[in-house]
């Protein structure tokens, strides 16, 4: 399942043990093409959290962590920024980054 992320919400929901930001934008064609390889990890895979952040509604959080450019990949481990990775990822890079930071 994919979580939407907010202002409100983002500290929250990266206090996890493992969680991928999805930094993106409705009118972003990369992140269009990201967005059903995301669906497919989250109905795989239940060890992480998938939280997705539109920037354009968002503009503090994207601002905070520094996103330029769409999409931005994060991974969080206990509220903490480990890695982060920009552009569109095919599934098995996808998995295998989320992997190296289990």
């Amino acid at each position: 399942m994919l979580i939407e992320g907010n202002e409100s919400n983002f500290n929250q929901l990266v206090n996890n043990d493992l969680v991928l930001v999805d930094f993106f934008a409705e009118w972003c064609g990369p992140c269009r093409m990201l967005e059903p390889v995301l669906d497919d990890v989250a109905n795989d895979r239940s060890d992480f959290d998938i939280v997705k952040v539109d920037i354009d509604k968002n503009r503090a959080l994207a601002q905070q962590f520094g996103v330029m450019s769409v999409p931005t990949l994060m991974i969080f481990k206990k509220g903490e920024l480990i890695e982060t990775k920009n552009g569109f990822m095919p599934k098995e890079l996808l998995v295998n980054w989320v992997n190296e930071h289990k």
